[in-house]
C-alpha cells in the first residue's frame, strides 16, 4: 500500500517531468529559431540580433536605401507561424515573407508573398517583388485591432494555397491565392526608408504535413 508520502513524492515527480516537457522547446521549434542566435537564418549581419529569445532588427541611425530580410536557410510548405511584433515608436514598416526567394544575395532582396506589418497595411497579403497587394486588410479592421507602438499577437497558417493571418486573435486575410508558390523560405523585413526597429518576440513555429491521398 502507497503511504502518503510516497503518494506526493511520486505526484511531485510526474508534475516535475511534465513541467520539464512542456517547458523544453520541440525539436522542430529548436530547429527553426533556437531563441539564442541566429543559426538557421542569414542576412546582413549589422542589422539582426537576438535579445533576450526575440530576433531584433534595426536600421538606426541611418535607415536603409533597400529592403533587406533576415532569411531562413531552409524552405517550408505547410506551416504555421505565430509571434508578438513591436514597431519602435509604432514607426517603420516590416513584414514576415513566406513560400519565397532570394534574388540579390548582396542585399538579401526577397521576392515572394509578404504578411505585412506597418501603418495601414498590418495583416495584409502583399506581393514583394510578386505583383503588388494581393489582399489588403480592411483599414477600419487595422485601426480597430492593432496596438501601433505595443506588441501584438500575428499568427500566419499558410495551407496549399490558401492563406490565413490573424492579428490578435482577429482574422484580417483568409483566402485562397493561386499564385501561392508550393514551398520557398521564410524572411523578417526590414523596410527602406528611415531608421526603424522591429521586435519579433514568443516565435512559434509548426511545419503542417497533411496526410496524402
Amino acid at each position: 500500500m502507497l503511504t502518503r508520502t510516497m503518494m506526493a513524492t511520486i505526484l511531485c515527480l510526474l508534475a516535475a517531468g511534465l513541467c520539464l516537457h512542456q517547458g523544453a522547446p520541440s525539436q522542430e521549434q529548436s530547429s527553426f529559431f533556437n531563441g539564442k542566435d541566429l543559426t538557421g537564418w542569414r542576412g546582413l549581419a549589422q542589422y539582426w540580433k537576438v535579445v533576450d529569445g526575440a530576433i531584433v532588427g534595426s536600421t538606426e541611425p541611418t535607415g536603409l536605401k533597400f529592403n533587406t530580410f533576415l532569411c531562413s536557410e531552409r524552405e517550408y510548405g505547410d506551416f504555421e507561424l505565430s509571434f508578438q511584433v513591436r514597431l519602435k515608436n509604432g514607426q517603420g514598416n516590416s513584414g514576415v515573407q513566406i513560400r519565397s526567394e532570394i534574388f540579390d544575395k548582396d542585399k538579401f532582396a526577397v521576392r515572394g508573398p509578404q504578411c505585412d506589418i506597418g501603418q495601414g497595411y498590418w495583416g495584409s497579403l502583399y506581393g514583394e517583388h510578386f505583383g503588388g497587394m494581393m489582399q489588403a486588410a480592411s483599414k477600419d479592421l487595422i485601426a480597430k485591432v492593432v496596438k501601433p507602438a505595443e506588441f501584438n499577437d500575428y499568427s500566419i497558417r499558410c495551407v496549399g494555397k490558401h492563406v490565413t493571418i490573424k492579428i490578435n486573435g482577429v482574422t484580417m486575410v483568409d483566402g485562397d491565392f493561386p499564385k501561392m508558390p508550393d514551398k520557398g523560405i521564410i524572411a523578417w523585413q526590414l523596410h527602406a526608408g528611415g531608421p526603424m526597429e522591429v521586435t519579433f518576440r514568443n516565435i512559434q513555429f509548426r511545419e503542417i504535413r497533411l496526410a496524402k491521398q
